[in-house]
């Protein structure tokens, strides 16, 4: 039998700021990040965390915490692009949305 695929829904992200302080701040995040970037559960954020885990094995990403995944790797399996997201946030707050 061949390695189950995992499949999830990647939400909304909640908050652009916090998206762009995580990304450039931590190399590697963990379950209470991925709750938090997205506003879900605990399922959810797991389910999340074990497709980056994939791309991380795919890409022969090393792992430094069992618990955690390399950010970068981690936006990139979700289909976030920090340069979109950096993009937004600096027009919201050109439009005094912030």
């Amino acid at each position: 039998m061949g390695e189950e695929k995992i499949k999830v829904t990647v939400p909304q992200v909640k908050d652009l700021g916090f998206a762009i302080q995580l990304y450039y701040r931590w190399t590697e995040i963990g379950n209470e990040a991925i709750r938090q970037l997205f506003g879900v559960g605990s399922n959810t954020a797991l389910k999340l965390k074990k497709a980056a885990q994939e791309k991380m094995t795919k890409e022969n990403i090393p792992v430094w915490d069992a618990k955690k995944v390399n950010t970068e790797v981690a936006f990139q399996a979700w289909g976030l692009d920090i340069k979109d997201i950096e993009r937004r946030y600096e027009k919201l707050q050109k439009l005094g949305v912030f």
